[in-house]
């Protein structure tokens, strides 16, 4: 059901010129993203799995017909005005990180090889203490922190100007770094500025390049589970430069389906007593994740679904005594088709048990692709918003993440149907367009 009351539009600057997109990490991920999107722009390919380009939205009563496709309905940028670059500390171009990667297939990527191959990768900001298990040689060198953060800056700016690009979005798609807690060096923007002068420890690279982004007034999306916009500094920064921000982690695998079947289970009030999770994967991402540090990073986002989901504080006997294990382990064999294996242990009427079997043999960068342009468009979107811009984390975007980035104090909504009714009354909702609540009386007045 509609409303019943329109909003007034909200002010939304056109999507004129190129806009760049600048990804810390050249790897399985983002090579498949760029190549996707190079393939799609030629014709041939779909883009398979992206809301913005596929997806439709209901306007009004059902009654109206009315479902444009979401590209149509909201001014984002075309594909064709994107432009690509970003940092690694391999220096593979784009074409050498995809074949080493082995995610697409030889044929196609030798159709893309000429646009691939004029993607290079700037020098990266790198921490060994921040990821143990791979090193690489092409990465920046400075007197501090605060110099690294410059250079990154200093990036930006020429990118922008040597791609003649009208707007910058910057994304995260990088290994995922040790697991560590906010600290005072992340409470302000003064506090950050003299951690990172001082080399604090506590500084992790994601946040460097964070901080540089947001100090540029580009818009920063988190597609890992480190600590990065997620900090008390970047949203300052956020709100301060109009820049917006989103995360964290990337929702693909078995965290995408967690997501689908929990709501369904609670739903129909069915018990949960267990749900064992382990995972088998061979790419550089489950490399970095053999390190205990790293793992416990990605651990932390993975867990944090179900009970927000659940809410087993509101019922205790369904949910109230979970046990809820994760394990990733590194199998080279695999490379990115990851395989996520799922014991669940439910219950029902009187208590009596029951089992579902889930495996899941996926492919990771193949789901994180579209997440990826997806997020992208919409932060530019959210940049152009008179709305949206200066509030800092979009919460609205919640549907791509696992570890979904909300106002203090507020938890997370991790159901993925609620997040993207969310998402879409966002939509509806800039554009002056009747929310959409899906009660339905009026059809029987």
């Amino acid at each position: 059901m509609a409303t019943g009351q329109k909003n007034t539009p909200t002010e939304i600057a056109a999507a004129n010129g190129k806009l760049g997109i600048l990804i810390v990490g050249m790897g399985a991920v983002t090579t498949t993203f760029v190549a996707g999107v190079e393939a799609v722009r030629k014709g041939i390919a779909v883009p398979i799995g992206s809301l913005t380009q596929m997806g439709t939205i209901r306007l009004g009563k059902r009654t109206d017909g009315r479902s444009p496709l979401i590209k149509d309905f909201v001014p984002l940028a075309d594909l064709n005005d994107l432009v690509f670059g970003g940092w690694d500390i391999f220096p593979d171009s784009a074409y050498e990180a995809a074949a080493n990667a082995k995610v697409l297939e030889k044929e196609l990527l030798l159709q893309l090889k000429p646009f691939l191959d004029n993607i290079k990768p700037m020098p990266a900001v790198f921490d060994k203490n921040y990821i143990k298990l791979i090193d690489g040689p092409n990465v920046k060198t400075g007197k501090n922190k605060l110099d690294l953060a410059e250079q990154v800056r200093a990036d930006i700016r020429n990118f922008k100007k040597e791609n003649n690009c009208s707007r910058l979005v910057m994304i995260w798609c990088a290994s995922t770094e040790s697991f560590q807690k906010p600290s005072e060096v992340h409470d302000s923007i003064e506090a950050f500025e003299k951690g990172l002068e001082a080399n604090d420890p506590n500084i992790a690279p994601s946040q460097i390049y964070a901080y540089a982004a947001l100090q540029e007034g580009v818009p920063v999306a988190n597609g890992a589970p480190n600590l990065s916009v997620d900090i008390p500094v970047m949203q300052e920064l956020s709100r301060k430069k109009n820049a917006p921000i989103c995360g964290k982690d990337f929702k693909t695998g078995q965290t995408l389906m967690k997501t689908i079947l929990a709501p369904g289970f609670k739903s129909r009030l069915l018990g949960l007593s267990g749900w064992f999770s382990t995972n088998i994967l061979g790419n550089r991402d489950g490399e970095v994740l053999d390190d205990p540090g790293s793992f416990k990073t990605k651990e932390e986002s993975k867990l944090s679904v179900l009970d927000s989901i659940l809410q087993p504080q509101l019922y205790p006997d369904l949910y109230g005594n979970i046990c809820h294990k994760v394990r990733i382990n590194y199998y080279p064999p695999r490379g990115d088709n990851k395989e996520g294996w799922d014991n669940i242990d439910i219950f029902g009427w009187l208590g009596y048990p029951m089992q579902i079997k889930v495996d899941f043999l996926c492919r990771d960068s193949i789901l994180a692709a579209p997440l990826a342009l997806d997020i992208v468009l919409f932060l530019d979107l959210a940049a152009r918003c008179s709305q949206l811009k200066g509030i800092g984390i979009q919460e609205w975007m919640s549907f791509y993440f696992k570890a979904p980035m909300t106002a203090p104090g507020l938890y997370p909504e991790h159901d993925i149907f609620i997040q993207l009714m969310k998402m879409k009354n966002t939509l509806r909702y800039i554009k002056g367009e009747e929310l959409i609540t899906h009660l339905g009386l009026e059809y029987y007045d």
